[in-house]
């Protein structure tokens, strides 16, 4: 696991696997949450009376819900990721480019894939 690419010191990379992993599970936790939550919502539904705002409540928090799903999906994607570069002895190197990922962004994001440039050069399309 060399940083040597990347200038980051072994402790830090160490330091950022344990950071990772936490936030692994954390992030599966809630994900398995919200799906288990949305699943009682739906069987909730099934019979019974109903009003139509009722309906359309319940159909704005499973949206609300789904898209928080979707989110930790893709934040939880990009740490299993971050975990694999840390394993490859990648990790702080943007998968774009090659270049070294700031120390300071990696301290903010662990989970970060990318330079900064390079994040908002994507959101701009």
């Amino acid at each position: 696991m060399s940083g040597a690419k990347s200038g980051l010191d072994a402790a830090f990379v160490q330091q950022q696997r344990q950071y990772l992993l936490r936030l692994r599970a954390s992030l599966l936790a809630a994900t398995q949450a919200a799906e288990t939550d949305e699943a009682d919502e739906r069987s909730e539904n099934l019979g019974g009376a109903v009003e139509p705002e009722d309906d359309a409540q319940k159909l704005d928090a499973l949206e609300r819900d789904g898209n928080l799903v979707v989110h930790g999906v893709e934040r939880l994607e990009r740490v299993d990721r971050a975990l694999r570069k840390i394993d490859e002895g990648t990790y702080g190197l943007s998968d774009l480019s090659g270049r070294a990922i700031p120390r300071e962004r990696l301290q903010a994001l662990p989970e970060a894939l990318v330079t900064l440039d390079e994040e908002e050069a994507r959101e701009r399309g």
